[in-house]
């Protein structure tokens, strides 16, 4: 059984929203690669600032009054700034800049396009933290030293403002800013499927994706839905503690990987979605209910929508009867006719291929064949 489902991938089975803009091909791989089905939808949109006048601004100044201390806070925002002065003319002068002063680059990345300009950085925290690079900064003093700052693309809480009042004159640099997406349509789509809770889990890789996302649903009106799904049956999966920031001071609760990588975020998931399945011993087989799947005895076995809305019906219960009536409350955008759950029920049973699984109790409804011997918390081994 055990190789059966190292053979399905742990995710297998489980439906995951990424709201990435950056390398969310990346993650949508990692995440495929272990049997989970994906559902890309860009929170946001870079938009790169080569043109921008802030910009411009801020490279003039720091070429004509060298800053004592850099901070390069992201490989694609350093490499953009360095592209952009390159395109006005001042390339070497920065890079000439830059080549003497103190560097200090937040994570091994932004380490990498520090040292891939010909630059020696000063100092690296291995977390990507922004509050060890604060701390470090501190410690050592800014009074009268002069910090240029290449931002996020999103606000750094308090950071200027902390290096501000222990003496530091800032630069800021924005070199990119997050903005919605230009077509939320995508969006949309993650959002309804969020609130139907018809995805397992949603990615967040950073904090300006998540303010997005509670942004759009409040635009339609669907907030309290969204968080409401999140804090109960959808689990938000967050890169890091500073992603997390938005939806915790939602109420909110987030799973984060002890490293904040994208590699360690997917094993996250490994372990919390499999964890979370609901697992029953039943007519002689042993099944996990899983988002979009079921395993029995190991096996993979896909279902569609409305048989999963009816075996979720069941398994709340395990051993007890179901009314059909009940069952066609569960089942979405059913209608009135009972019928309705004779069909998705027949359809139910032939994707489990083990039709005694669910037993039919005439003129009462359904059962799961939940095993005599078997004990589920909070219910009795058997009714009827």
């Amino acid at each position: 059984m055990h190789e059966q489902q190292q053979e399905n991938g742990p995710l297998a089975g489980f439906t995951v929203g990424v709201t990435a803009a950056r390398r969310a091909d990346e993650l949508g791989a990692l995440l495929q690669r272990r049997g989970a089905a994906v559902l890309h939808a860009p929170a946001l949109r870079i938009v790169p600032l080569a043109d921008d006048a802030e910009l411009l601004d801020a490279t003039r100044q720091l070429v004509g009054s060298a800053p004592d201390i850099v901070v390069a806070t992201t490989a694609i925002g350093f490499r953009g700034w360095l592209e952009a002065a390159d395109g006005w003319g001042y390339g070497e002068e920065l890079l000439a800049c830059l080549r003497g002063v103190r560097v200090l680059a937040r994570g091994p990345k932004v380490k990498g396009a520090v040292r891939a300009a010909g630059l020696t950085e000063e100092w690296s925290p291995a977390s990507d933290s922004m509050a060890e690079v604060l701390d470090r900064l501190l410690e050592q003093g800014v009074s009268g030293q002069r910090v240029a700052l290449q931002l996020h693309g999103e606000p750094l809480p308090g950071f200027v403002e902390a290096l501000r009042d222990a003496g530091a004159e800032v630069v800021v640099v924005p070199v990119y800013r997050w903005m919605p997406p230009e077509d939320p349509a995508a969006l949309d789509r993650l959002l309804d499927a969020t609130v139907a809770r018809t995805l397992d889990a949603v990615t967040f890789t950073s904090a300006p994706a998540a303010a997005s996302l509670l942004a759009r649903a409040e635009h339609r009106g669907l907030r309290a839905e969204l968080l409401d799904a999140l804090r109960h049956d959808v689990l938000a999966a967050c890169v890091g503690p500073v992603t997390a920031v938005p939806l915790q001071s939602h109420g909110v609760d987030t799973v984060q990987p002890a490293r904040f990588r994208l590699g360690p975020l997917v094993q996250t998931l490994c372990q919390e979605l499999p964890a979370r399945a609901r697992t029953l011993p039943v007519a002689g087989r042993r099944i996990e209910i899983r988002g979009h799947a079921v395993l029995v005895d190991g096996e993979l076995r896909p279902v569609p929508p409305a048989g999963m809305s009816l075996l979720h019906a069941l398994a709340r219960r395990p051993g007890w009867v179901v009314s059909r009536a009940d069952l066609l409350r569960a089942l979405p955008g059913a209608g009135r006719d009972e019928h309705a759950v004779e069909t998705a029920m027949a359809r139910l049973r032939t994707a489990l291929g083990a039709p005694k699984l669910i037993q039919t109790v005439v003129k009462r409804g359904y059962r799961l064949a939940l095993d005599p011997t078997a004990e589920v918390p909070g219910q009795p081994a058997g009714e009827g």
